[in-house]
């Protein structure tokens, strides 16, 4: 593994591939909102007044849970979609890392040019 990619000495970076999939669709990303927004919500709740079909939005709903992000429950015969933090929070603080890495390098560069 070459230096520039190597992993910061800190912690083992979790696998968050999955995720950075996940909320690179448009879709997607607006269905984390709706859950980020008001809780727990049907498909049918999902799908009111959008142009999206059931079986899309059950689709994209699989891929947030696959990722970790959202996570189904059963009330009664309904089945309610919620939003679940901790890989997005994961995901936050691992971008935050790679900031400061790359905060360090320019800080490195620009002293190496003037120096």
């Amino acid at each position: 593994m070459s230096p520039h990619l190597s992993k910061p000495a800190s912690a083992p970076a979790p696998d968050l591939a999955p995720v950075f999939f996940a909320l690179g669709d448009r879709t997607r990303l607006r269905l984390i909102a709706a859950l980020c927004a008001g809780g727990a919500f049907s498909i049918s709740q999902l799908t009111a007044n959008t142009q999206i079909t059931r079986q899309a939005v059950t689709k994209h709903l699989q891929v947030l849970a696959g990722a970790g992000l959202v996570k189904d429950v059963k009330v009664g015969r309904e089945r309610l979609w919620q939003f679940e933090p901790a890989q997005l929070e994961e995901a936050r603080r691992t971008l935050d890392v790679i900031g400061r890495q790359w905060d360090q390098a320019l800080a490195r560069l620009k002293a190496a040019v003037e120096g």
